[in-house]
C-alpha cells in the first residue's frame, strides 16, 4: 500500500528518513524553511572554501552513520586521524592526549586522577543510562569525582556548555559524553582516532540529495510551515498560503516548532513538549594562516573566556583543503534567555578574537583571513531530570496521521550524527507500520 508521505524538515534525519520510506515505495516530499536542505550539517562559504557550519566527527564505532555512507558510495572518501585533546585551566595549557598526560596533569593530585579516571570507568561501563536520569548531574560527579574534581573541573565545564541549565540535567547527560569520547580511544594505546568525508559534510549532503531525488523523492526549499492540520487529508500549509496535502507528515523539526504549527494538540501534549528543555549555540568559523596550539578539541574551565571550547578542524582535516590555511571554531553554548544569543555578529566576533589572544600569545588578528557566524536555537535537547518519564516526546500525536520524528527522542545519547541516523532506523519498523494503517479521518474544522 503506497502512502503520500510527507516530510517537514530537510536536515539528515528528515533526509534519512525519506530515503528509507522511498525504499518501502512510499510517494515521499521532503519540506525544508531554509534554501537548502542539510539543517545543522549545512555548509557555507569562508575565504572561499567551502565547509560545515558547525564542528562535525565521524568516529570509528559509528556503525550507522558509517552504513550509510557506505550506501552512498561514500566510504573511500573517507579520512581518519589520531587528534589531540586539550585543556585551558587557570590560564595554562595541557594536553589530554595520552594516558602519560594524564598523569602528568597538574591541576589534580594523585587521588583527584584516581577517582576521576574511576567516573570515566564507571560510566563507559554501563550500557544504559536510563537509571541515571533520577539523579542530578552535579550530584552523581561530586558523589564519583570527589569535591575537589567536581568544583576544579567539572563545575565549570558544566557551567560553560549548560549554563544554569545544569541544575535541572540530569546525569544521564554527562554519561552519554563520557561513553561518546572513551569509545573514541577504543584502540589499544587510547589515542583518539576520528574521522571525516573529504569535502565535509556538504560532499555527504549533495551526494544524499542527488540520490533522493533519483529515486524520485520530491525536495522542496524555502517552505516555511505556518500550519499542519488534518481534514480529508494531512495539510500542510505554509506561510505564502500554498496547501500540500499527503496521507501521513512526520514532523522532524524541535518541539516549539511541533508545538507552533499543530495547533490541533491537545493539552497534555503540549506541556509534555513544553518540558524540553534545547540548548543552542553561537559558533564562530575563523580561517586563520598559522594553526594554534594542534589540539582538535580544547576544553576550558575559565569563566572569562567568552566560548565554550576550541575546535582547531584542521587538526584534524588536512589544511590542503584550505589553501594551507587552518579552519577552527569558537562556540558558545547558550539558551534561548542567554544574553549572548541576541548579541551581534561584529561584537561576538570582536570578543572572541580578543579572547585567543589573550590564551594563544602566538595568534594575532592580522593572521584572520576570514570568519562567519552561525547560530541555531533549539540544537540539543538536555537530559533534564526523568527527561523519559516526563518529557520524552512521543512518535505519534492525537492529530490522525502526523507523527513526530525528531532529535529530542535520542534517550541518553548525545547529538552527533550517528545517533541522528540511528534514530530513524530505530523507530522505521513502527513509522512503516503506521503509514500502512488507514488513520480515522478528524472532522473538517467548521
Amino acid at each position: 500500500m503506497t502512502a503520500r508521505v510527507g516530510i517537514v524538515g530537510g536536515g539528515i534525519l528528515g533526509m534519512t528518513l525519506a530515503r528509507r520510506l522511498r525504499a518501502a515505495g512510499h510517494a515521499v516530499t521532503v519540506l525544508e524553511a531554509a534554501p537548502s536542505a542539510g539543517g545543522l550539517l549545512a555548509s557555507h562559504e569562508l575565504g572561499g572554501h567551502r565547509w560545515d557550519k558547525f564542528y562535525h566527527v565521524v568516529l570509528p564505532q559509528d556503525e550507522t552513520l558509517l552504513a550509510l555512507l557506505d550506501e552512498l558510495g561514500l566510504t573511500s572518501e573517507l579520512e581518519w586521524r589520531p587528534t589531540r585533546t586539550g585543556f585551558f585551566v587557570d590560564g595554562q595549557w595541557h594536553s589530554l592526549s595520552t594516558s602519560w598526560d594524564y598523569l602528568r596533569f597538574p591541576p589534580l593530585g594523585l587521588l583527584d586522577k584516581a577517582r576521576l579516571a574511576l567516573t570515566i570507568l564507571r560510566a563507559a561501563a554501563q550500557r544504559d543510562g536510563r537509571s541515571l536520569e533520577s539523579i542530578p548531574v552535579g550530584e552523581w560527579l561530586e558523589r564519583w569525582s570527589g569535591t575537589a574534581t567536581y568544583r576544579r573541573i567539572w563545575l565549570p565545564l558544566l557551567k560553560s556548555k549548560l549554563g544554569d541549565n545544569y541544575r535541572q540535567t540530569s546525569a544521564a547527560f554527562i554519561w552519554s559524553y563520557i561513553r561518546r569520547l572513551y569509545r573514541a580511544r577504543a584502540s589499544a594505546d587510547k589515542r583518539e582516532r576520528l574521522g571525516y568525508v573529504r569535502g565535509g559534510y556538504a560532499r555527504v549532503l549533495d551526494r544524499l540529495e542527488a540520490d533522493l531525488r533519483e529515486r524520485g523523492v520530491t525536495i522542496q526549499v524555502g517552505v516555511r510551515v505556518a500550519e499542519v492540520r488534518r481534514r480529508d487529508d494531512v495539510e500542510v500549509v505554509a506561510e505564502d498560503g500554498t496547501i500540500h496535502r499527503f496521507d501521513h507528515v512526520v514532523l522532524t523539526v524541535p518541539t516549539p516548532v511541533v508545538a507552533r504549527i499543530c495547533p490541533a494538540l491537545d493539552a497534555a501534549e503540549r506541556a509534555r513538549l513544553g518540558q524540553v528543555v534545547y540548548q543552542g549555540v553561537v559558533c564562530l568559523s575563523v580561517l586563520t594562516r598559522e594553526p594554534l596550539a594542534g589540539y582538535y578539541v580544547t576544553n576550558i574551565t575559565d569563566d572569562w573566556v567568552p566560548f565554550t571550547t576550541v575546535v582547531e578542524m584542521t587538526s584534524l582535516v588536512d589544511r590542503a583543503h584550505f589553501g594551507g590555511n587552518s579552519l577552527l571554531y569558537l562556540a558558545r553554548y547558550v539558551s534561548r534567555t542567554d544574553p549572548w544569543a541576541t548579541r551581534g555578529d561584529a561584537e561576538i566576533t570582536t570578543e572572541f578574537l580578543g579572547a585567543l589572544e589573550r590564551m594563544y600569545p602566538g595568534f594575532r588578528r592580522d593572521q584572520v583571513l576570514a570568519t562567519r557566524m552561525a547560530r541555531a536555537t533549539d540544537v540539543q535537547a538536555l537530559s533534564t531530570i526523568d527527561y523519559s518519564a516526563t518529557a520524552l516526546p512521543p512518535l505519534t500525536t492525537s492529530v490522525p496521521g502526523v507523527l513526530v520524528l525528531n532529535t529530542a527522542q535520542i534517550v541518553n545519547g548525545t547529538l552527533n550524527v550517528n545517533e541522528t541516523v540511528s534514530l530513524v532506523e530505530r523507530h522505521l519498523p513502527e513509522i512503516l507500520g503506521r503509514l500502512t494503517a488507514s488513520p480515522t479521518p478528524a472532522l473538517a474544522a467548521v
